[in-house]
C-alpha cells in the first residue's frame, strides 16, 4: 500500500508517473491498483499517459498548474519561449496554450482547456529549477529572450515579443554568448543585435555585447520576418538585416509598438 507519507512526496513533483507509484510501491501491479482506484474517487486525474496529479476536491480540477505539467510531460522538458516570459510575469497576454521544450518528443495535447506544444530542444544550457516553486524547470530570462527572437513567428508574433522585451529590466550579455554561440546561427546574431539594441541602455547592454554580434553576422542581408512590405522598410547596413520603418515607437509607460 502507498501511505499518505508517500504520497506527498509525489504530490511535490508537481506531477507524477505510474513509474514514480512503482518505485514506492515496489510493484507494477499494486502501482496499477492504487492509481485505478484514486482516478475512479476522483482523488487524481490523468493528465495523458503515464501522468497523474491530485485533485482539489473544492475545484475539481488538478491543484499543479500549467507550468508544473509542462515540467514533468518528459524527463527533459522545460518550459520555454512564450510560456516562460509568462512564468515570469513579463508578458503582454497570457495564452491558453504552455511551449514546453524537450529532448524527448511527446505529441501535442490539451488537458483541462490548455494546449501543450512539443518544441525540440537544441540545448539544454540556460534551464534553471526556481527553489520557490516546486517542481517546474524553465528557461532563464537570457534563454527567453533568445528563444523569443529566434521562433516569434511561430510564437506569438514579434509585437508580442516586443512588449515582453519592454519588461525586460536586465540581461547578462555574457549568458547572452553563450546561447548564441550554442545556438550558432547567423541570422539570430543578426536579429537579436538588431532588436536588443533598441533595449541597450534599459537592458544594461554593452557595447562589447553588441561587438560580438557584429563579428558573427557574415556577408548574408537577411529579412526580420517574412513577408515584410517592401513600401514600409529599410535596410540596415549595420546588422545587414531588412526591418520595417519606424519599427517601434516607445510609449510614456515605456512599451512597444509595431507601426
Amino acid at each position: 500500500m502507498v501511505s499518505m507519507k508517500d504520497f506527498e512526496k509525489l504530490l511535490k513533483l508537481g506531477a507524477f508517473s505510474f513509474t514514480d507509484v512503482i518505485n514506492l510501491t515496489g510493484n507494477r501491479e499494486t502501482a496499477h491498483s492504487k492509481i485505478y482506484r484514486l482516478v475512479q474517487k476522483g482523488y487524481i486525474k490523468s493528465i495523458k499517459r503515464n501522468l497523474y496529479a491530485a485533485v482539489s476536491l473544492e475545484t475539481g480540477q488538478t491543484i499543479v498548474n500549467k507550468y508544473q505539467i509542462g515540467s514533468r510531460l518528459t524527463k527533459s522538458a522545460y518550459v520555454s519561449h512564450h510560456s516562460a516570459f509568462e512564468y515570469y510575469g513579463l508578458a503582454n497576454q497570457v495564452f491558453n496554450e504552455v511551449y514546453i521544450s524537450s529532448n524527448e518528443r511527446f505529441n501535442n495535447f490539451e488537458f483541462e482547456g490548455i494546449s501543450y506544444k512539443f518544441i525540440r530542444s537544441k540545448f539544454n544550457d540556460g534551464v534553471l529549477e526556481p527553489k520557490n516553486y516546486s517542481g517546474v524547470s524553465v528557461t532563464d530570462i537570457e534563454r527567453t529572450v533568445l528563444d523569443g527572437i529566434k521562433d516569434f513567428e511561430k510564437i506569438g508574433g514579434l509585437e508580442e515579443l516586443l512588449q515582453c522585451l519592454s519588461m525586460v529590466t536586465y540581461l547578462d550579455s555574457k549568458k547572452l554568448e553563450q546561447y548564441l554561440d550554442l545556438y550558432n546561427l547567423q541570422v539570430l546574431y543578426q536579429k537579436t543585435g538588431y532588436i536588443l539594441e533598441y533595449y541597450k541602455d534599459k537592458l544594461k547592454l554593452k557595447d562589447s555585447f553588441f561587438k560580438f554580434c557584429v563579428t558573427k553576422i557574415g556577408k548574408s542581408i537577411r529579412y526580420l520576418f517574412k513577408g515584410i512590405n517592401s513600401d514600409n522598410s529599410f535596410y540596415n547596413s549595420k546588422w545587414q538585416i531588412v526591418a520595417p520603418k519606424n519599427l517601434m515607437i516607445i510609449n510614456d509607460q515605456g512599451g512597444s509598438k509595431l507601426v
